[in-house]
Formats: structure tokens, sequence, C-alpha cells
């Protein structure tokens, strides 16, 4: 007799009692994507390099039309809270003290990308398009290059960007923000 294997699918109310409860190591690197708990990968130097590099940069521009938020959950659905690397956030009188930002509250997400590219390319940016994330940069440590997208719809961002050393990086919705990708991806 075959048995049909069968996942637990984990909402996010019961994703935080996990860890209200101290289900997991303390040192644990997780977040839940569609239901499932991913192992996040562990960072490399020029993964965390880069990160640091973008809170300088947006730092500098962003005034206070936004507040950037580093590998911190957004809410997207009742399965999913991932952590990407940064965010441009709507400010909120909370100060996001009362819930987790929300889609319509993030003008740009930003995944920084080595050995987890593909994960985050074909699974994270799809996610992100369907629950509306107007704006996603995946910042591909490997090819030396930045994909922006852009018009999310629930099958995926219609617009494609690729931006390479010699070009300049403006949020859709932060067009005084003025980032050349040389910065970004020197080494």
């Amino acid at each position: 007799m075959n048995v049909a294997i069968q996942k637990h699918r984990v909402t996010v109310s019961e994703w935080h009692n996990m860890g209200k409860y101290n289900i997991f190591p303390p040192n644990a690197r997780m977040e839940l994507i569609e239901g499932e708990i991913i192992e996040k990968a562990p960072k490399e130097p020029r993964h965390a390099g880069c990160v640091i590099n973008f809170i300088e940069l947006l730092s500098l521009q962003k005034g206070k039309a936004a507040w950037l938020d580093v590998q911190n959950p957004i809410l997207l659905s009742d399965s999913s809270e991932p952590e990407p690397d940064l965010t441009l956030l709507r400010p909120i009188s909370h100060f996001y003290r009362e819930r987790h930002p929300i889609p319509e509250e993030v003008f740009l997400l930003i995944e920084v990308s080595d050995s987890t590219v593909h994960y985050d390319r074909d699974k994270k940016i799809p996610l992100y398009a369907k629950e509306g994330i107007v704006e996603c940069w995946l910042v591909d440590l490997n090819e030396f290059q930045i994909e922006v997208y852009l018009n999310p719809t629930p099958n995926g961002y219609s617009t494609k960007h690729i931006f390479e050393s010699e070009q300049i990086l403006i949020p859709s919705q932060l067009p005084h923000i003025k980032i050349p990708v040389a910065d970004i991806l020197s080494p």
C-alpha cells in the first residue's frame, strides 16, 4: 500500500506562536513562504556587504519620504511572511509596532542574491507580484546585474528590466532617489 506524503501548511498566526513558544533555536534563520517554513541560507560577506552598502546609499537619499527597513518581515498573506533584505516603506504613525508592513505600504523591495538567486527569482519574486508589491529589485551578485520588476499581476511582474554597471536605478515611487548600479555592484 502506498501512502501519500502530506505537508502541513503553516499560517502566519501559527508561525508567530511557534516563535512565541521558542519552537526553533534562537539563532535559526527562517521565513514563512506560502505556508512552508524555509531555512534561509547563511549570509556570505559579499551579500552582507552589499546590504550594508545599500543601507548607506538609500539612507542618504530617501529623506522623510520613506522608511528603510532591513531584513524584517512583511506580511504578504495569511501564509507568507518573508524577510526581504531591504524595503522602503510608507511612513505610518505607529512605526509598524502594531503589525508588520503589508504590500500596499512597500514602495520598493530588494532581494540581494548569490547562492539563492534561482529561488529568489523563481519563487519569491512571483510571490511578491501576486501579492501586489509594486516594485522589486533582485541584485544578482553572480551576474553583476540588477533585475528591476514592475507592474505586478497575479501571474508575475509584467515588466522586467536588467541594469548593469553603467546605469542608474530610480525607484518608480521615489524618483528623487538615484543610485548608480556601479555603486552597488562594485567589488
